[in-house]
């Protein structure tokens, strides 16, 4: 199997799988924040524009597999300039895979509890700030499976 072909599945599987689980986590969001908009409407309120954060939380993934590809497209020209056996590929493709679906799906779970959020918010009025360091959390999984990807990855095939 060609090498360029490896390195391609590589490094799109990164960006592919973490943008999946953002335009899915924002999709589920959105609902939710659609559905409190029509609460907020009916009761002739006005909608907080806040919202729009927990809607777009989910998307910062799709920033983080973006790094990881980056990462990875790198390490694979290092190898074919060096001539490297095809191991060093199946590494780089399987940190690619698994590390963007790791990160694909810790958005999807972000989108889930911010629409959680959203809903919570547009009954109560209250708890933004104890929201977002929810999905902080959340975040930082999908931060720190990006960052441990990358250092496996730079160990192992260098």
């Amino acid at each position: 199997m060609d090498v360029h072909f490896l390195c391609a599945i590589a490094y799109a599987t990164a960006l592919a799988f973490s943008a999946l689980g953002s335009a899915v986590g924002t999709g589920v969001a959105g609902m939710a924040a659609i559905g409190a908009g029509k609460r907020y409407f009916m009761e002739e309120k006005k909608f907080p524009f806040v919202v729009m954060a927990f809607v777009g939380a989910p998307l910062t993934q799709t920033i983080y597999g973006y790094i990881l590809m980056n990462a990875i497209l790198r390490l694979s020209n290092l190898h074919i300039a060096a001539n490297s056996p095809a191991s060093a590929y199946v590494y780089l493709m399987t940190g690619g895979a698994l590390g963007g679906l790791v990160i694909g799906v810790a958005a999807y779970m972000q989108g889930k509890a911010a629409a959680a959020a959203i809903d919570a918010l547009a009954e109560t009025g209250k708890g933004f700030a104890n929201f977002m360091m929810i999905l902080g959390v959340i975040e930082s999984v999908a931060l720190f499976v990006m960052i441990f990807v990358m250092v496996t990855l730079n160990k192992m095939v260098s």
